[in-house]
């Protein structure tokens, strides 16, 4: 995983996010086996319910063009806030171990390292085998 690329990415994914109503700006980057990096921005809707996460974008983006492997991703927001609940169960899906970079925007430090195991524990799957 790399890191400061990683870190880099979804700052400036999150200097794109359309945040008029919460002004909660969030940049995510994830990256592929590959080495591949995708990045994703929050982009907020009037009717909140349609609102979608940067964390998620950023994986449609990898999915559309094939990729299915991740070995690490980055979130970045003011305060160094954690991936919602809809967020993680998406990640797990894709990587039940998958290595989280949590970074606060405004000091640019990492405030967390952790993993979707760590942050959803029992995830929800539909088959044990799956």
């Amino acid at each position: 995983m790399n890191r400061q690329q990683l870190i880099d990415a979804a700052v400036a994914a999150r200097r794109q996010a359309y945040a008029p109503y919460s002004e909660f700006r969030v940049g995510a980057a994830i990256e592929t086996v590959s080495g591949e990096m995708f990045v994703g921005c929050n982009v907020e809707n009037a009717s909140y319910g349609l609102t979608i996460c940067a964390e998620r974008v950023a994986v449609c983006a990898a999915v559309a063009t094939g990729q299915r492997e991740f070995v690490g991703c980055a979130v970045v927001t003011s305060g160094g806030a954690m991936p919602c609940g809809a967020c993680r169960q998406f990640l797990a899906e894709f990587a039940a171990r998958l290595p989280v970079l949590i970074v606060d925007a405004d000091s640019g430090e990492v405030v967390a390292e952790t993993d979707i195991g760590e942050l959803l524990p029992g995830r929800f799957r539909l088959r044990e085998d799956v």
